[in-house]
């Protein structure tokens, strides 16, 4: 379903939220784009995990060792942009995150079924998380892009401002030739 229409299929026009009123429409366009960055690291954290499932279940050892891809579930990689994200608006819908960078580290087991299914369950988890986190961040993306919306019907001077200088200046003087 689109950010623009209701369950029955009819548009909704997007109305301002008293959440955002802190932003300034620059802010709001920056929250959004950190959003959507976000949630293309969190997407690509998630396929991995998905993949290291699958190979733990399928009880292979080899591939699941990839120490180049260590530095992409860094800690510090999932916290940083988290704080960022949640400074924004309140932290309630934000689940929490799996600790990937120590999940990353446990290797399966040749012939060690028990790890392996602990192994298995505690990737499955952190694949839930990660799901939790990244609906959490779909809905904070739909709401940032209703209220880009309702500003700009409000005001469709503000598109202007999206575009490099050069660019508003000539869409200026288009505006100021079309009101002639």
């Amino acid at each position: 379903m689109s950010a623009g229409s209701s369950q029955s299929g009819t548009r909704r026009t997007p109305e301002r939220s008293t959440d955002f009123d802190h932003l300034s429409i620059g802010d709001l366009r920056n929250y959004r784009t950190a959003l959507a960055e976000e949630e293309n690291r969190v997407s690509y954290w998630r396929r991995i995990i998905q993949a290291r499932l699958d190979v733990v279940r399928a009880g292979e050892t080899g591939a699941a060792r990839v120490d180049n891809l260590r530095n992409v579930l860094a800690d510090a990689h999932l916290t940083s942009s988290r704080r960022a994200l949640v400074t924004v608006l309140p932290i309630e819908d934000v689940p929490p995150l799996p600790d990937l960078a120590e999940l990353w580290e446990r290797e399966p087991r040749t012939g060690d079924s028990a790890h392996n299914e602990i192994l298995a369950r505690d990737l499955a988890t952190a694949e839930a998380q990660l799901s939790a986190y990244r609906n959490a961040l779909h809905r904070r993306i739909t709401g940032s892009t209703d209220e880009l919306i309702a500003r700009y019907r409000e005001d469709p001077g503000l598109c202007l401002l999206a575009l490099p200088a050069d660019q508003k200046e000539a869409a200026s003087r288009r505006a100021l030739a079309e009101r002639r």
